[in-house]
């Protein structure tokens, strides 16, 4: 006959074996754990890597070629020289130094830019500046900065930042400004605009530069 205290002995020691069962199956269950992730995690290291490399040689590719399309999409031309008349049938050259056409526009972006608009005879306004864009379709060119016009018609020198050329009228205008010199003095305006190639120059100011007067050919001015 087994004793009480005996009895309770035997109880807690066989709690005690449950428990030690069940720890070592908890510790059996986190090494496999641990064993499964030192497998796994590496595999899944290399396989991020090698996504993020596959992304970015990707990425370096595909930039390649965006850009060698857009680069074959470009018209290049060295030392252009584009010929036109306004509607009154007087000629006119639009050169660069370089152009590239933006396939985006259809814009012509001019390097060294060289235009020359002809009255006839020795009339003729030459206009340089370090660049420009020529929209043939809308017949206008725009040059700057550093602009220089050499005015056939009024003989004047003039510069400025901007000029506007429409190739259909042969007006040529620009509102940010002209200093310029010539048969009656100096001048310095706001805005100006060329007529006729050459054969009426205007001149507008405001604040420190208040001049308004027309000046033609012949030296007289207004």
């Amino acid at each position: 006959m087994t004793e009480p205290g005996e009895k309770t002995r035997i109880q807690a020691d066989a709690a005690d074996e449950a428990r030690v069962v069940l720890a070592g199956a908890r510790w059996r269950a986190r090494s496999q754990r641990v064993k499964l992730y030192r497998r796994v995690l590496p595999i899944i290291i290399l396989v991020l890597a090698g996504g993020t490399l596959t992304w970015t040689v990707f990425r370096t590719v595909m930039s390649g070629v965006e850009r060698k399309a857009s680069q074959g999409q470009e018209v290049r031309l060295d030392k252009p020289l584009f010929h036109g008349q306004d509607a009154q049938g007087r000629a006119f050259t639009v050169g660069a130094q370089g152009a590239v056409r933006d396939p985006a526009t259809g814009h012509f972006r001019l390097v060294g830019p060289a235009l020359k608009l002809n009255l006839g005879g020795r009339k003729v306004t030459e206009m340089t500046a370090d660049g420009g864009t020529y929209n043939e379709q809308a017949k206008t060119v725009t040059i700057g900065p550093n602009v220089r016009i050499s005015d056939g018609g009024s003989g004047f020198v003039l510069t400025t930042p901007e000029a506007v050329v429409d190739t259909n009228t042969g007006i040529i205008t620009g509102s940010r400004g002209v200093q310029g010199a010539g048969p009656i003095g100096t001048i310095n305006a706001s805005s100006y605009a060329i007529y006729d190639q050459g054969e009426r120059v205007v001149f507008n100011g405001s604040g420190d530069t208040k001049i308004s007067g027309t000046i033609n050919p012949s030296g007289s001015g207004e």
